[in-house]
């Protein structure tokens, strides 16, 4: 075992290197800077970033964009900052998660954005973000290429050329030939490629058009819309990969060019009848991505070599003993998810089995998984986690509100995935010794037996090059369907204990409420006997008899004990047994002796001869405490005379 620095030491260690240990022309942290300061010169009025989390809006999870906060003004409504706006707004986008561990590709990102309500266009937003380029990140001019948008006949809309214009003005004042080409199609430019001398590229809807709904044909109705001029950074003529993604243009997939900004400008609405109309009142959006532009101030088409991300990736190395040029992908993931799942942490998001806490998970296991791939097999978060919360000091606390608590939050959920994983992947790797292929009953039984989920059981197979295509999903299914109904027989005429149905989480909210009732004997009253439950996948409700109101001491000891069980993965076992010997001897807890039949299932938790937990119970329940999760009381209240509630969740 490494011995670990205490946090606020490693801290102070990096607050002493500072930037210079990284050889970096200009970090990430000073562009943001560097861009607010302009913006606020050229008259923007600085906002504050949303949070990644948006109340209100339930058509995403996360912020996935810098405009999406602003969609509401860039439709027409004022806002109250005024019409000249910026800011640097922190994104997270899931959709892209399997690309991670190519040189671009990340989940998480900033976006510097400045937007013009109705005030503005075209000329004044070029020229800027031009200077903004080349005079304060210092970029070279002349590997700047821009791409507009070619027009559509079919609907009327002409050719982006005053865009181009000026573009063609902006680069002779910089001394630089733009001429212009007319591609269309990315996939016509992988054909054709660049001529010399080109510098402005014209392309069609897929590329360089904006709407709600995508391209033209599907800009919903009513909405405002228009085209858009991105801006590339040239990485040289050597990085594209002609064999695989044909010849070199700014659309390319290739790695010669990379997209650093891009600049819609909403000039028009669709009507009722399909057609468009230009707007009176026109907006300009401009988003530019904080990593991709530092990379281009480094000269690396590499973004984890900028400031945000090569200290992360400096301190795997000193972790690992492992160079960061032979083991790219893993560490690119590790600093990519890291990142993502701190900021959620910092926000006061836990790991949780649904919706954004799952995301949270998600991103962690991920990085785990890479983690065991550099052969560290320990905990690594508190070496890591110092290093990430000193990259982000200077966003803004308004929304990074739980700074203090985020490495205790994912420090947590490692201690427990690691337990889960490390039992889960020594079964999958014996199955995988043993068979070419994998079925879905495999990955059932790891999922049943030792809490490996479907998920990393499939995405482990894809990262080791084994088999799974094409039924394992249905297979896993059956499998899945045949446990419950296994359970629903064996539990016929049994104490059902109140469970909604017998899915993974209602599970170990199961086995979660027979420790609540133990901590509760044990820490505040002996007598205390089950009243009543309701126990669903999301939540444990529980009802006990009590003559007071549980102090806020008792409710934090009972929560305390509870986790310090589930922390020691105590193993769940059952056996049947005679009425008579589980009441008189075994001692068995049960509330309803006489409607038990003469054979009953008793569950144990813990040491069989001194036992946590022992009580009549039909089941199901998990097979060791460790895989439950951080059991969290939420409230603690009245149910009726003598009876209290109490309402918990897992998290």
């Amino acid at each position: 075992m490494r011995e670990i620095p205490e946090y606020n030491s490693i801290i102070a260690q990096i607050a002493k290197k500072g930037k210079r240990e990284y050889n970096l022309a200009m970090d990430a942290n000073e562009i943001r800077s560097k861009f607010l300061e302009f913006q606020e010169k050229c008259g923007h009025k600085v906002i504050q970033p949303a949070p990644l989390v948006l109340e209100g809006d339930p058509t995403t999870l996360f912020t996935g964009s810098g405009m999406q906060p602003l969609l509401p003004y860039l439709l027409g409504k004022e806002h109250p900052e005024g019409v000249r706006l910026c800011d640097s707004q922190p994104c997270l986008r899931l959709q892209d998660i399997d690309d991670v561990g190519d040189p671009r590709h990340t989940t998480v990102f900033e976006m510097l954005g400045n937007w013009s309500l109705g005030d503005y266009f075209k000329e004044e937003q070029i020229r800027n973000f031009f200077t903004f380029l080349t005079r304060e990140v210092g970029l070279n001019p002349s590997r700047i290429y821009v791409s507009c948008f070619i027009g559509n006949e079919k609907y009327g809309i002409p050719r982006d050329t005053e865009a181009a214009e000026i573009w063609q003005k902006v680069f002779a004042e910089a001394g630089i030939e733009a001429e212009i080409a007319e591609i269309g199609s990315a996939a016509k430019g992988d054909k054709r490629g660049i001529k010399p001398g080109e510098r402005i590229f014209f392309y069609d809807d897929k590329e360089n058009w904006w709407s709600r709904g995508g391209g033209i044909e599907t800009t919903p109705l009513g909405d405002p819309c228009g085209p858009d001029s991105e801006v590339f950074y040239d990485f040289g003529e050597d990085k594209q990969d002609i064999e695989k993604y044909g010849l070199a243009h700014p659309a390319s997939d290739g790695a010669r060019f990379m997209e650093i900004g891009n600049q819609v400008f909403m000039q028009y609405r669709r009507l009722p009848d399909g057609s468009f109309e230009e707007l009176e009142k026109k907006n300009v959006d401009f988003g530019g991505g904080l990593e991709r532009i530092a990379a281009a101030a480094i000269g690396s088409f590499d973004v984890f070599r900028i400031s945000l991300m090569k200290p992360i990736i400096d301190k795997l190395e000193e972790i690992s003993g492992k160079p960061y040029d032979n083991n790219t992908d893993e560490m690119r993931v590790i600093a990519d998810h890291i990142r993502g799942a701190y900021l959620l942490a910092a926000q006061g998001l836990t790991p949780a089995n649904k919706a954004h806490g799952y995301a949270m998970r998600r991103l962690l296991r991920r990085a785990i998984l890479r983690a065991l791939d550099l052969g560290i097999s320990d905990n690594f978060l508190p070496e890591i986690m110092p290093v990430v919360a000193e990259i982000y000091t200077s966003l803004p606390d308004n929304i990074l509100t739980h700074r203090e608590s985020a490495l205790e939050v994912m420090l947590r959920e490692e201690n427990a995935f690691r337990k889960t994983l490390n039992k889960g992947l020594k079964e999958l790797n014996k199955l995988t010794s043993r068979n070419s292929i994998i079925n879905g009953k495999d990955i059932f039984m790891l999922q049943d037996t030792y809490g490996f989920p479907l998920e990393l059981s499939v995405e482990e197979c894809y990262r080791q090059g084994i088999k799974l295509s094409e039924k394992y999903r249905e297979e896993f299914d059956a499998a899945l369907a045949e446990q419950r109904e296994r359970s629903q027989t064996a539990s016929k005429g049994m104490f059902k204990g109140g469970l909604e149905d017998h899915g993974e989480m209602t599970v170990k909210y199961h086995t979660a409420t027979h420790l609540l009732l133990a901590a509760l004997q044990k820490l505040v009253a002996p007598d205390i006997c089950q009243k009543g439950s309701n126990i669903t996948a999301d939540r444990v409700r529980f009802d006990f008899n009590l003559d007071h109101k549980m102090t806020p001491e008792e409710i934090a000891a009972v929560e305390k004990q509870v986790n310090e069980w589930i922390e020691a993965d105590l193993p769940v076992v059952f056996d049947e047994y005679e009425k008579d010997y589980a009441k008189n001897t075994l001692k068995a807890h049960g509330e309803f002796w006489d409607k038990y039949p003469d054979m009953l299932k008793v569950y144990t938790i813990g040491d069989f001869n001194s036992p946590v937990s022992r009580e009549v119970c039909g089941g199901p329940h998990v097979e060791h405490t460790g895989v439950i999760g951080h059991f969290k009381i939420k409230k603690e209240e009245s149910s009726s005379a003598g009876v209290r509630r109490i309402k918990a969740v897992i998290e």
